[in-house]
């Protein structure tokens, strides 16, 4: 018998993606999927629930940002963005709304499967213990992925949840940026960080009691971030 192979599904509408994605997929191992639009890509999510998504931005009847989105609401595997968009900030809101990595068209395809590895290997994680964090007035639910302050409930962003999760699990130590970066984003954005300045500032926002004097997640400077017990 023979073994089951991981399911990849690429969400793009050009057909030469699929053309020559296919093949490479198949032949490093995995079993390609395929979705031409953003509704029929959420549709295959749902039925397939695949080990890994690669989904482009530009799709014809909604923005792949909005497919990332509602994605996110019932798909945690890694999903990798792949746009010939080229802005910094088109790839910090990507980023930051739940994709765990970006690749820009044109890309080599060595690349990408470089990607889908470091996505699947990042979810295959074995998952540190949960529980609760209380840190003052915050609490991080770490089964229920759940915070909130002072009884509320904050809202947070995939992104700024990951982040906040991983220094809750390792609360009281410093962590460095590239540990981070390779953590939340993947290995292919250790150098960037601009994405986790921007996120623990979004944090600090919604959780400091004075975001400009933070107590809850606080700088060590040149090396990382530390949830203060």
């Amino acid at each position: 018998m023979s073994a089951v192979r991981p399911q990849v599904l690429v969400i793009d509408d050009e057909p030469q993606i699929h053309r020559f994605l296919a093949p490479a997929l198949d032949a490093a191992g995995y079993e390609p999927r395929r979705a031409d639009s953003g509704q029929e890509g959420l549709r295959a999510i749902a039925l397939w629930s695949p080990d890994a998504v690669v989904l482009d931005l530009g799709l014809p009847d909604m923005d792949g940002k909005d497919v990332l989105t509602r994605a996110r609401d019932f798909y945690q595997g890694p999903i990798i963005v792949l746009s010939a968009r080229d802005r910094e900030a088109e790839k910090i809101v990507a980023l930051d709304l739940g994709a765990n990595d970006y690749v820009e068209k044109p890309f080599g395809v060595g690349e990408l499967l470089a990607r889908i590895r470091a996505g699947l290997r990042q979810g295959a994680l074995t998952p540190v213990a949960g529980g609760v964090v209380t840190v003052g007035d915050v609490a991080i639910d770490l089964d229920r992925r759940i915070v909130t302050r002072a009884g509320e409930r904050v809202k947070l962003r995939p992104k700024e949840y990951d982040v906040l999760a991983y220094l809750a699990r390792n609360a009281g130590k410093v962590l460095g940026h590239v540990d981070l970066l390779k953590t939340v984003w993947g290995a292919g954005h250790a150098d960037d960080v601009q994405y986790l300045r921007v996120v623990v500032g979004q944090l600090r926002h919604k959780l400091e009691v004075d975001p400009a004097e933070p107590t809850l997640v606080v700088t060590e400077p040149s090396v990382g971030y530390r949830l203060n017990v």
